[in-house]
């Protein structure tokens, strides 16, 4: 039995969804740098282990309680494997595999609709309702436009690392359903994205070690570094502070709206930043988002619904 959410989301929530999708989305910036590098499975293996440290650190100084249950230890591990390990070695490897990046982002933002089924089959306060399956479908369009239609030309090609990514966003679905339990735990937030961090390290670590083999490497200059702690700090620690937040309160269907929200920051934040163009296609594109995203909040369709009723 599940704490219940609140089905929409207020102005607070909103901004902390944005915020992450900024975080998550403007993420592009370090990668970039710090995979000139490092390989990408051993990268991600040194965001947790970054991340967690920075989070445990924190956790100290603020004095904050730690579990030392083994139940809650091994949620921390299940929702790390779900949330982390699946996903970004799945990910990785539908990537190297050939996978343009754009046809890698639309089946990542298959996401929400695929949270929107799991959730309406494990919790009662977010079951499925045809608007927020409506509003899921047009959000998804709205991404195929802003990235581009020309991205599904490759759509069956490397099918098993294009459904390897579909995989990937099935297991963010079940993450963010499994982790609702935490709010029955009724633990600290910065505690249950140090857990499931720590946890998702010490998975990682052996197997980036076995697969890249990055001992072997030439040592990363300083900018790497540098980057590798920025998306350990605010794309990996600050933002799975937000991610456990909103999913306290929001739910894992509204928090996971943020993989139609990535593309947009990316976009804006190339725009402004890297003096990339910004396109017809892309405007109508976060326009549809914006729509989808309308309608799987209800608010603006259910009191238009009352005043044409």
């Amino acid at each position: 039995m599940h704490e219940s959410i609140a089905s929409t989301m207020g102005k607070r929530e909103w901004a902390m969804l944005l915020a992450l999708s900024v975080l998550w989305g403007g993420s592009f910036f370090f990668v970039e740098v710090a995979l000139e590098a490092i390989p990408p499975l051993t990268l991600v293996a040194l965001l947790v282990f970054f991340a967690a440290a920075i989070l445990w650190l924190y956790i100290l100084i603020s004095g904050r309680k730690i579990p030392i249950s083994s139940s809650v230890w091994r949620a921390f591990t299940v929702m790390g494997i779900l949330n982390n390990v699946i996903p970004f070695t799945l990910i990785v490897w539908g990537q190297t595999t050939q996978i343009a990046s754009g046809i890698a982002s639309i089946l990542n933002a298959t996401t929400p609709l695929f949270t929107v089924v799991v959730a309406s089959m494990f919790l009662a306060d977010e079951r499925a309702t045809l608007l927020k399956y409506t509003g899921v479908v047009t959000g998804l369009i709205g991404v195929i436009i802003l990235i581009g239609p020309s991205a599904l030309s490759g759509l069956g090609i490397a099918v098993y690392a294009q459904l390897a990514v579909l995989v990937a966003a099935l297991s963010y679905a079940f993450a963010g359903v499994y982790g609702r339990r935490f709010n029955d735990m009724k633990i600290d937030p910065v505690v249950i994205a140090a857990g499931q961090v720590s946890a998702s390290a010490t998975l990682l670590m052996p197997v980036s070690m076995f697969v890249d083999d990055p001992l072997s490497l030439a040592i990363p200059s300083i900018t790497v570094w540098a980057s590798v702690f920025g998306l350990a700090a605010l794309s990996t620690s600050l933002a799975y502070i937000l991610y456990f937040r909103l999913l306290s309160s929001s739910g894992a269907t509204n928090l996971l709206l943020v993989t139609f929200l990535i593309p947009v920051t990316a976009i804006i934040l190339g725009t402004g930043l890297l003096g990339e163009s910004l396109r017809a296609t892309h405007i109508i594109g976060m326009f549809i988002i914006g729509l989808g995203l309308s309608a799987i909040d209800g608010r603006m369709w259910q009191r238009r619904k009352g005043e044409c009723g």
